[in-house]
């Protein structure tokens, strides 16, 4: 079948008012494929060819192709171009083409008003059909983790396991699992606790859920870093409390301006070693002026940590737990963004009157984390592996980091992007005129998986930023990423539009 003829015989749906058009055509193509319109081993059309049909920027189509490369759709050869793949990755699957059905509303949806609270604003993350994709920001670089080591520690886990393991956990979590956690934040992160202060959790969302429904009457006010994490306002809003926005500066949350908005708080949530998503870290006097107010106030502070290990400039600072005299701090964990997302293991440290409360709760709510991967788990720390590894990423990271910021310097004037000191992720300052969801719109058009800034704020405006993942992205894929935000940041700049003419 040669390419006009593949061409014309495609029968792409127009695109839905407002869907993103790289979006719109990489589910047209994909669905394509998959009925058999475009057949296994057949030449995919030009991407030249495409855009042009389309009235499509040349990158938008060369976005999708990337795409459905990633996923498995098709493949390319060099000098011979793309064609569809011989073996589909899920040609079993129904096949829905077109805009998805209209999103009921969830105020018609039969929920409680506590459930349309619980669920208000919440966007399910897509599961992973691709690895390190450009800019995408929740993820590690997960094709580097050592498979091979985990499968033989796994292996041998559960070859000697003994037959308890497979029966009722502990509430609180596998013992040796809080041993190996304690013994390592200790010296890490100056984490000052013992092994049963230690609550295993599925991920930092169930803890911070935890603490909202221990800690919190329905009006109780909690400070909120604004902007910021978009999961702690929906746990602590869930459990029907007051949130009170606090903005953050250079130096983290700005203490005394939470003061003159709610000096009563319940509760108030930081993340003090790099703040999201500003990157910022808490300087030692604002976090000793929260640690008085807390002990003032008889409030609560969560300390998140999600990504404290992965600092690449200057000392690390002790965490604001090591600080804590009054047992006002609740220190969260997790090793999804250490490890890989789908282990679902982390850890809160509690002062020790709420250990017993939360492990109560814990089993009420599920029993108790999965013991076996936890079992898992404390040898790959105890054994080394888990510091070895940190270690690698955190220098693999700096090396991306750097690779990120140094092919983005040809967009300075248009995207400035920030050198980190730390995390996985950084922005880039949008400085054409148009607002960061304009921007990440066009950007997300073209393929790309970023954010805008303003997405994550509440009442305090900051300027229009990008929010750029790197960690989960090789060097060359980072390059490729700001070669399409180049294209993004012309369309503004050349006064075009992204619609189809």
């Amino acid at each position: 079948m040669g390419k006009s003829e593949t061409f014309q015989d495609l029968s792409l749906r127009p695109p839905a008012e407002g869907q993103e058009l790289g979006r719109w055509l990489y589910s047209e193509l994909r669905a394509a494929i998959l009925d058999a319109r475009l057949k296994p081993g057949s030449r995919m059309p030009s991407t030249r060819g495409l855009a042009k049909q389309y009235a499509l920027a040349r990158g938008t189509v060369a976005a999708a192709f990337e795409q459905l490369k990633n996923e498995g759709y098709v493949e390319a050869t060099v000098g011979a171009g793309t064609f569809v793949s011989a073996s589909l990755p899920d040609e079993s699957l129904p096949i829905q083409s077109g805009p998805p059905d209209p999103v009921i509303e969830q105020s018609k949806a039969g929920l409680s008003l506590r459930g349309q609270s619980a669920v208000d604003g919440v966007r399910l993350l897509p599961a992973s059909h691709s690895v390190g994709r450009a800019f995408r920001s929740y993820e590690p670089a997960i094709d580097l983790f050592p498979v091979a080591l985990w499968s033989r520690v796994a292996g041998r886990v559960l070859r000697n396991a003994p037959r308890s393991l497979y029966g009722q956990g502990d509430a609180r979590g596998y013992l040796p699992l809080r041993r190996a956690i304690a013994e390592y934040i200790g010296p890490a992160r100056g984490v000052r606790c013992h092994a049963d202060q230690i609550v295993i959790t599925s991920g930092t969302q169930q803890g911070l859920d935890l603490v909202a429904r221990l800690l919190l009457d329905p009006g109780d006010s909690v400070w909120l870093e604004d902007p910021g994490y978009p999961g702690a306002l929906f746990a602590f809003r869930a459990a029907g409390a007051n949130i009170v926005p606090v903005p953050v500066d250079r130096e983290g949350l700005i203490v005394e301006d939470a003061r003159n908005q709610q000096t009563a708080a319940r509760l108030a949530y930081v993340t003090p070693a790099n703040q999201f998503p500003l990157g910022v870290t808490m300087s030692p006097p604002r976090r000793a002026e929260l640690l008085d107010w807390a002990a003032g106030q008889d409030a609560w502070i969560i300390e998140d940590e999600y990504d404290a290990e992965y600092r690449y400039s200057g000392p690390p600072l002790p965490s604001l737990q090591s600080l804590d005299r009054t047992g006002c701090v609740i220190y969260v964990g997790t090793f999804t963004k250490m490890l890989f997302n789908a282990l679902r293991l982390g850890f809160i440290v509690l002062p020790e009157r709420l250990v017993e409360p939360f492990a109560a709760a814990r089993s009420f709510l599920d029993r108790h984390p999965p013991t076996l991967e936890q079992a898992i788990l404390a040898d790959f720390i105890m054994e080394g592996h888990f510091g070895h590894h940190v270690r690698r990423m955190r220098q693999i990271y700096a090396r991306r980091s750097h690779a990120l910021c140094d092919a983005s310097h040809r967009l300075a004037g248009t995207l400035d992007v920030m050198q980190p000191a730390s995390g996985m992720r950084t922005l880039g300052w949008v400085r054409t005129g148009q607002t960061d969801s304009e921007v990440a719109r066009c950007a997300r058009s073209l393929g790309l998986e970023v954010a805008a800034l303003s997405d994550f704020t509440l009442r305090h405006s900051q300027p229009s930023a990008l929010i750029l993942g790197f960690a989960g992205c090789s060097a060359a894929e980072l390059k490729r990423g700001v070669d399409v935000l180049e294209s993004a940041m012309e369309i503004f700049q050349e006064g075009m539009s992204v619609s189809p003419a």
